[in-house]
């Protein structure tokens, strides 16, 4: 790879210690991107961007198979009304496609909530702003690098 993935470039100017990881070929799951990596599904962790209204958005971070319990994720925003972010309004809103978005590097900044289920785990991986390679890094440090976005329950299931 040419050029440092932009995700590895802001954690390098913060820093921030990680590991890149090159998948061989395209990933297809979930499940394959932790085999590959030597990780489990529950150490890979997903950043899902929501939009709450017009240009409003947040980005949530969940551990493995998990998904987000609207009515928690709702609860904890106070609002009545959430969507998934758009493939379109997640590229416009991160610089990243689907599969590479991370909370890191973004063009602007962006609410950050962290899931309970990303703790259960001291590494983890996440996108790195590039399809196919991935940042894999402590726990401690992602928690670190994100300041103080808040730690909730938003996942059920897994």
């Amino acid at each position: 790879m040419s050029a440092t993935p932009p995700v590895a470039a802001a954690l390098d100017a913060a820093n921030i210690p990680y590991r890149l990881f090159v998948h061989a070929g395209p990933v297809h799951s979930l499940e394959q991107a932790a085999a590959e990596r030597g990780q489990t599904p529950d150490q890979v962790v997903r950043s899902i961007v929501f939009r709450l209204a017009a240009g409003e958005f947040v980005m949530a971070l969940c551990a493995g198979v998990r998904q987000i319990s609207w009515p928690a994720l709702r609860r904890h925003l106070g609002v009545s009304r959430v969507t998934m972010a758009s493939r379109e309004e997640v590229r416009e809103v991160t610089g990243y496609e689907l599969g590479a978005v991370a909370p890191f590097g973004l063009p602007a900044p962006m609410r950050v909530l962290v899931d309970e289920s990303v703790l259960a785990s001291e590494e983890i991986s996440l996108g790195s702003g590039v399809r196919g390679t991935a940042v894999i890094m402590r726990r401690d440090d992602l928690l670190a690098a994100l300041g103080d976005a808040p730690v909730v329950q938003l996942s059920e299931g897994g």
